[in-house]
Protein backbone atom coordinates (compact mmCIF):
# COMPACT_ATOMS: atom_id res chain seq x y z
CA UNK A 1 0.00 0.00 0.00
CA UNK A 2 1.09 3.72 -1.26
CA UNK A 3 2.08 5.78 2.13
CA UNK A 4 -0.01 8.35 0.41
CA UNK A 5 -3.49 6.41 1.19
CA UNK A 6 -2.40 5.93 4.94
CA UNK A 7 -3.18 9.33 5.58
CA UNK A 8 -6.98 9.57 3.78
CA UNK A 9 -7.50 5.99 5.01
CA UNK A 10 -6.64 7.03 8.84
CA UNK A 11 -8.95 9.97 8.71
CA UNK A 12 -12.06 7.74 7.09
CA UNK A 13 -11.63 5.30 9.82
CA UNK A 14 -11.29 7.98 12.56
CA UNK A 15 -14.33 10.29 10.99
CA UNK A 16 -16.10 7.03 11.46
CA UNK A 17 -15.71 6.32 15.10
CA UNK A 18 -16.32 10.20 15.90
CA UNK A 19 -19.32 10.37 13.76
CA UNK A 20 -20.62 6.98 15.82
CA UNK A 21 -19.85 7.90 19.08
CA UNK A 22 -21.39 11.52 18.36
CA UNK A 23 -24.76 10.62 17.85
CA UNK A 24 -25.47 13.49 14.95
CA UNK A 25 -27.49 12.20 12.38
CA UNK A 26 -25.64 12.15 9.00
CA UNK A 27 -28.16 15.06 7.47
CA UNK A 28 -26.82 16.97 9.63
CA UNK A 29 -23.40 16.07 8.99
CA UNK A 30 -23.32 15.90 5.42
CA UNK A 31 -25.18 19.69 5.32
CA UNK A 32 -22.28 21.13 7.47
CA UNK A 33 -19.72 19.21 5.25
CA UNK A 34 -21.27 20.43 1.89
CA UNK A 35 -21.14 24.14 3.85
CA UNK A 36 -17.38 23.21 4.31
CA UNK A 37 -17.03 22.00 1.11
CA UNK A 38 -17.82 25.58 -0.26
CA UNK A 39 -16.76 27.98 2.18
CA UNK A 40 -13.06 26.33 2.13
CA UNK A 41 -13.13 24.26 -1.38
CA UNK A 42 -10.98 27.17 -3.91
CA UNK A 43 -8.80 27.91 -0.42
CA UNK A 44 -7.49 24.26 -0.84
CA UNK A 45 -7.22 24.74 -4.89
CA UNK A 46 -4.61 27.17 -3.88
CA UNK A 47 -2.51 25.34 -2.71
CA UNK A 48 -2.30 23.25 -5.94
CA UNK A 49 0.17 25.16 -8.56
CA UNK A 50 2.81 25.49 -5.83
CA UNK A 51 3.27 22.26 -5.14
CA UNK A 52 3.23 21.22 -8.88
CA UNK A 53 6.05 24.04 -9.30
CA UNK A 54 8.11 21.93 -6.62
CA UNK A 55 7.65 24.87 -4.14
CA UNK A 56 6.20 22.98 -1.52
CA UNK A 57 3.00 23.64 1.01
CA UNK A 58 2.36 27.53 0.08
CA UNK A 59 1.27 28.95 3.41
CA UNK A 60 1.54 32.23 1.94
CA UNK A 61 -2.51 31.83 1.08
CA UNK A 62 -3.00 33.96 4.12
CA UNK A 63 -2.14 36.87 2.20
CA UNK A 64 -4.64 35.88 -0.37
CA UNK A 65 -7.22 35.79 2.11
CA UNK A 66 -6.11 38.84 3.71
CA UNK A 67 -6.47 40.40 0.00
CA UNK A 68 -10.22 39.37 -0.02
CA UNK A 69 -10.60 40.75 3.86
CA UNK A 70 -9.27 44.29 2.48
CA UNK A 71 -11.21 44.40 -1.13
CA UNK A 72 -14.48 44.02 1.60
CA UNK A 73 -13.05 46.53 3.73
CA UNK A 74 -12.87 49.00 1.20
CA UNK A 75 -16.58 48.61 -0.25
CA UNK A 76 -17.67 48.93 3.34
CA UNK A 77 -16.12 51.93 3.93
CA UNK A 78 -17.02 52.96 -0.04
CA UNK A 79 -20.28 52.11 1.55
CA UNK A 80 -21.39 50.34 -1.98
CA UNK A 81 -23.62 47.53 -1.08
CA UNK A 82 -24.82 44.68 -2.94
CA UNK A 83 -23.92 42.71 -5.93
CA UNK A 84 -22.20 45.95 -7.00
CA UNK A 85 -20.31 46.26 -3.49
CA UNK A 86 -19.48 42.12 -3.94
CA UNK A 87 -17.81 42.79 -7.70
CA UNK A 88 -16.23 45.94 -6.83
CA UNK A 89 -14.45 44.02 -3.33
CA UNK A 90 -13.39 41.09 -6.52
CA UNK A 91 -11.63 43.88 -8.09
CA UNK A 92 -9.70 45.22 -5.69
CA UNK A 93 -8.59 42.50 -3.55
CA UNK A 94 -8.08 40.56 -6.79
CA UNK A 95 -5.30 43.17 -8.53
CA UNK A 96 -3.81 43.54 -4.93
CA UNK A 97 -3.41 39.58 -4.36
CA UNK A 98 -1.83 39.67 -8.02
CA UNK A 99 0.64 42.03 -6.95
CA UNK A 100 1.89 40.55 -3.33
CA UNK A 101 1.78 37.11 -5.28
CA UNK A 102 4.33 38.67 -7.63
CA UNK A 103 6.49 39.78 -4.50
CA UNK A 104 5.70 36.57 -2.77
CA UNK A 105 7.29 34.75 -6.35
CA UNK A 106 10.24 37.14 -6.19
CA UNK A 107 11.17 36.84 -2.55
CA UNK A 108 11.14 32.57 -2.66
CA UNK A 109 13.41 33.03 -5.99
CA UNK A 110 15.51 33.75 -3.40
CA UNK A 111 14.89 30.96 -0.71
CA UNK A 112 15.34 27.97 -3.26
CA UNK A 113 14.77 24.68 -0.79
CA UNK A 114 13.54 26.60 1.89
CA UNK A 115 9.80 27.89 0.39
CA UNK A 116 7.54 26.71 2.52
CA UNK A 117 9.45 28.21 5.94
CA UNK A 118 9.59 31.20 4.19
CA UNK A 119 5.70 31.33 3.10
CA UNK A 120 4.93 30.48 6.68
CA UNK A 121 7.27 33.97 8.23
CA UNK A 122 5.61 36.04 4.97
CA UNK A 123 2.21 35.13 6.40
CA UNK A 124 2.89 36.50 10.02
CA UNK A 125 4.74 39.17 8.06
CA UNK A 126 1.62 40.13 6.52
CA UNK A 127 -0.83 39.82 9.16
CA UNK A 128 1.47 42.47 11.58
CA UNK A 129 0.95 44.58 8.70
CA UNK A 130 -2.43 44.22 7.88
CA UNK A 131 -3.32 44.55 11.55
CA UNK A 132 -1.10 47.90 11.96
CA UNK A 133 -2.82 49.88 9.03
CA UNK A 134 -6.39 48.68 10.37
CA UNK A 135 -6.06 49.21 14.25
CA UNK A 136 -3.95 52.43 13.39
CA UNK A 137 -4.25 53.76 9.98
CA UNK A 138 -8.20 54.02 9.91
CA UNK A 139 -8.97 57.17 10.96
CA UNK A 140 -5.55 58.62 10.61
CA UNK A 141 -4.10 58.29 7.49
CA UNK A 142 -6.87 56.36 5.67
CA UNK A 143 -10.30 58.77 5.86
CA UNK A 144 -12.96 57.29 7.85
CA UNK A 145 -15.67 57.61 5.44
CA UNK A 146 -17.91 55.14 6.68
CA UNK A 147 -17.69 56.18 10.55
CA UNK A 148 -19.99 53.01 11.72
CA UNK A 149 -17.31 51.09 11.84
CA UNK A 150 -14.89 53.07 13.98
CA UNK A 151 -13.86 51.82 17.12
CA UNK A 152 -15.05 54.39 20.14
CA UNK A 153 -11.67 55.80 20.52
CA UNK A 154 -12.54 56.91 16.52
CA UNK A 155 -9.11 55.56 15.39
CA UNK A 156 -9.17 51.44 13.93
CA UNK A 157 -12.01 49.45 12.85
CA UNK A 158 -14.04 47.15 14.91
CA UNK A 159 -13.41 43.99 15.61
CA UNK A 160 -16.19 42.21 13.44
CA UNK A 161 -18.17 43.75 10.94
CA UNK A 162 -21.30 42.64 9.31
CA UNK A 163 -21.43 41.58 5.61
CA UNK A 164 -24.86 41.04 5.85
CA UNK A 165 -25.47 43.39 2.66
CA UNK A 166 -23.37 40.60 0.96
CA UNK A 167 -24.17 37.63 2.58
CA UNK A 168 -25.26 34.56 0.61
CA UNK A 169 -25.54 36.69 -2.59
CA UNK A 170 -24.14 33.74 -4.35
CA UNK A 171 -25.81 31.11 -2.13
CA UNK A 172 -29.22 31.85 -2.68
CA UNK A 173 -29.15 32.03 -6.55
CA UNK A 174 -30.19 28.51 -6.86
CA UNK A 175 -30.78 25.95 -3.62
CA UNK A 176 -32.69 22.91 -3.60
CA UNK A 177 -34.05 21.35 -0.59
CA UNK A 178 -33.96 17.17 -0.02
CA UNK A 179 -34.90 16.17 2.52
CA UNK A 180 -32.95 17.67 5.27
CA UNK A 181 -30.24 17.96 2.93
CA UNK A 182 -29.95 21.71 1.53
CA UNK A 183 -27.82 21.95 -1.76
CA UNK A 184 -26.78 25.75 -2.63
CA UNK A 185 -26.57 23.92 -6.48
CA UNK A 186 -25.48 27.61 -8.16
CA UNK A 187 -22.04 27.59 -5.27
CA UNK A 188 -21.21 23.66 -5.63
CA UNK A 189 -21.42 24.09 -9.35
CA UNK A 190 -18.49 26.97 -9.10
CA UNK A 191 -16.63 25.21 -6.68
CA UNK A 192 -16.49 22.37 -9.15
CA UNK A 193 -16.10 25.02 -12.07
CA UNK A 194 -12.69 26.14 -10.22
CA UNK A 195 -11.67 22.52 -10.14
CA UNK A 196 -12.14 21.91 -13.43
CA UNK A 197 -10.44 24.98 -14.02
CA UNK A 198 -7.59 23.53 -12.12
CA UNK A 199 -7.56 20.72 -13.84
CA UNK A 200 -7.58 22.37 -17.06
CA UNK A 201 -4.82 24.82 -16.06
CA UNK A 202 -2.22 21.73 -15.12
CA UNK A 203 -2.39 19.88 -18.70
CA UNK A 204 -1.86 23.21 -20.64
CA UNK A 205 1.67 24.32 -22.02
CA UNK A 206 1.64 26.00 -18.51
CA UNK A 207 0.50 23.47 -16.27
CA UNK A 208 3.04 21.56 -17.92
CA UNK A 209 6.07 24.21 -17.05
CA UNK A 210 5.09 24.11 -13.57
CA UNK A 211 5.40 20.53 -13.84
CA UNK A 212 8.75 20.40 -14.87
CA UNK A 213 10.20 22.77 -13.05
CA UNK A 214 9.00 20.97 -10.14
CA UNK A 215 10.37 17.82 -10.53
CA UNK A 216 14.55 19.45 -11.77
CA UNK A 217 14.76 22.94 -11.34
CA UNK A 218 18.32 22.25 -13.45
CA UNK A 219 16.93 20.23 -15.89
CA UNK A 220 13.86 22.90 -16.60
CA UNK A 221 16.77 26.03 -17.56
CA UNK A 222 18.48 23.33 -19.57
CA UNK A 223 15.34 23.10 -21.68
CA UNK A 224 15.31 26.72 -21.96
CA UNK A 225 12.65 27.64 -19.54
CA UNK A 226 12.91 31.17 -17.71
CA UNK A 227 12.72 29.05 -14.02
CA UNK A 228 12.28 32.25 -11.94
CA UNK A 229 9.93 33.70 -13.89
CA UNK A 230 7.79 30.44 -13.63
CA UNK A 231 7.63 30.17 -10.05
CA UNK A 232 6.36 33.70 -9.91
CA UNK A 233 3.65 32.93 -12.22
CA UNK A 234 2.80 30.00 -9.75
CA UNK A 235 2.70 32.13 -6.71
CA UNK A 236 0.70 34.92 -8.48
CA UNK A 237 -2.24 32.36 -9.81
CA UNK A 238 -2.28 30.75 -6.12
CA UNK A 239 -2.50 33.95 -4.45
CA UNK A 240 -5.35 35.11 -6.62
CA UNK A 241 -6.95 31.51 -6.38
CA UNK A 242 -6.60 32.15 -2.37
CA UNK A 243 -8.30 35.67 -2.44
CA UNK A 244 -11.23 34.43 -4.62
CA UNK A 245 -11.36 31.70 -2.10
CA UNK A 246 -12.12 33.94 0.87
CA UNK A 247 -14.28 35.93 -1.01
CA UNK A 248 -16.58 32.94 -1.10
CA UNK A 249 -16.12 32.33 2.63
CA UNK A 250 -16.93 35.92 3.78
CA UNK A 251 -19.94 36.28 1.56
CA UNK A 252 -21.09 32.87 3.02
CA UNK A 253 -20.41 33.27 6.78
CA UNK A 254 -21.95 37.15 6.61
CA UNK A 255 -19.44 38.49 8.84
CA UNK A 256 -15.90 39.93 9.06
CA UNK A 257 -13.59 39.60 12.07
CA UNK A 258 -11.46 41.81 10.94
CA UNK A 259 -8.18 40.98 12.59
CA UNK A 260 -8.64 37.05 12.74
CA UNK A 261 -10.78 35.96 9.85
CA UNK A 262 -8.02 35.18 7.93
CA UNK A 263 -5.61 33.45 10.54
CA UNK A 264 -5.33 29.49 10.00
CA UNK A 265 -6.57 29.20 6.67
CA UNK A 266 -3.17 28.48 5.79
CA UNK A 267 -3.25 25.51 8.09
CA UNK A 268 -6.59 24.45 7.60
CA UNK A 269 -6.27 23.97 4.13
CA UNK A 270 -2.89 22.75 4.07
CA UNK A 271 -4.32 19.93 6.40
CA UNK A 272 -7.03 18.97 4.40
CA UNK A 273 -5.39 18.79 0.93
CA UNK A 274 -3.17 16.56 2.81
CA UNK A 275 -5.70 14.78 4.68
CA UNK A 276 -6.69 13.73 1.40
CA UNK A 277 -3.12 11.98 0.16
CA UNK A 278 -1.51 14.77 -1.28
CA UNK A 279 2.36 15.15 -0.99
CA UNK A 280 4.67 18.02 -0.27
CA UNK A 281 5.76 16.93 -4.08
CA UNK A 282 2.78 16.36 -5.58
CA UNK A 283 -1.08 16.94 -5.17
CA UNK A 284 -4.23 16.59 -7.05
CA UNK A 285 -7.57 18.03 -7.57
CA UNK A 286 -8.91 14.68 -6.01
CA UNK A 287 -6.81 15.15 -3.18
CA UNK A 288 -8.29 18.51 -2.44
CA UNK A 289 -11.97 17.71 -2.64
CA UNK A 290 -11.48 13.79 -0.52
CA UNK A 291 -9.65 15.96 1.94
CA UNK A 292 -12.01 18.50 1.96
CA UNK A 293 -15.06 15.77 3.23
CA UNK A 294 -13.02 13.64 5.50
CA UNK A 295 -10.84 16.70 7.49
CA UNK A 296 -14.12 18.38 7.80
CA UNK A 297 -16.40 15.64 9.01
CA UNK A 298 -13.85 14.73 11.51
CA UNK A 299 -13.48 18.44 12.81
CA UNK A 300 -17.43 18.51 12.41
CA UNK A 301 -18.36 15.12 14.57
CA UNK A 302 -15.18 15.34 17.56
CA UNK A 303 -16.59 17.43 19.94
CA UNK A 304 -19.73 15.86 20.40
CA UNK A 305 -17.81 12.69 20.48
CA UNK A 306 -15.87 13.93 22.85
CA UNK A 307 -18.16 14.77 25.42
CA UNK A 308 -20.41 11.52 24.70
CA UNK A 309 -17.52 9.41 25.21
CA UNK A 310 -15.44 11.38 28.21
CA UNK A 311 -18.11 13.47 29.48
CA UNK A 312 -15.96 16.59 28.79
CA UNK A 313 -16.71 18.07 25.84
CA UNK A 314 -13.59 20.01 26.04
CA UNK A 315 -11.08 16.73 25.24
CA UNK A 316 -13.20 17.02 22.04
CA UNK A 317 -12.19 20.55 21.59
CA UNK A 318 -8.71 20.19 21.91
CA UNK A 319 -8.70 17.00 19.33
CA UNK A 320 -10.28 19.33 17.21
CA UNK A 321 -7.80 21.65 17.81
CA UNK A 322 -4.93 19.47 17.28
CA UNK A 323 -6.18 17.52 14.33
CA UNK A 324 -5.08 20.41 11.38
CA UNK A 325 -1.43 20.29 13.03
CA UNK A 326 -1.64 16.65 13.49
CA UNK A 327 -2.54 15.83 9.65
CA UNK A 328 0.39 18.05 8.38
CA UNK A 329 3.03 16.91 11.06
CA UNK A 330 1.64 12.86 10.04
CA UNK A 331 1.69 13.71 6.02
CA UNK A 332 5.33 14.78 6.81
CA UNK A 333 6.28 11.46 8.51
CA UNK A 334 4.87 9.61 5.74
CA UNK A 335 6.51 11.85 3.13
CA UNK A 336 9.84 11.50 5.26
CA UNK A 337 9.58 7.94 5.23
CA UNK A 338 8.99 7.48 1.54
CA UNK A 339 11.40 10.10 0.57
CA UNK A 340 9.68 12.53 -0.91
CA UNK A 341 10.57 15.47 0.94
CA UNK A 342 13.26 16.22 -1.55
CA UNK A 343 14.94 20.25 -0.72
CA UNK A 344 12.23 21.14 1.92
Amino acid sequence: MKNNRLVPIFFLLLSAFSLYFSGMGSGFVLNEVLTRFIRNGVLVLAMLVPIAAGMGINFAVTIGAICAQIGFLSVIILQKPGLTGLFLAMLISVLIAAGLGYMIGKVLNRVKGREMITTFIMGFLADGIYQFIFLTGYGTVIKPLNKEILLSRGVGIRNMVDLVSYRNLMDEIWRLQIGSIELPIFMILLILFFCLAMTYLMNTRLGQHFKIVGEDMEKAAALGLDVDRIRIQAMIISTVIACLGQLIFLQNMGMLNVYTAHQNSDIFSAAALLAGGATIKQARVRNAILGIFLFHSLFIVSPQAGQNLFGNPALGEYFRSCIAYGTIALALIFNLRSGRFGKQ
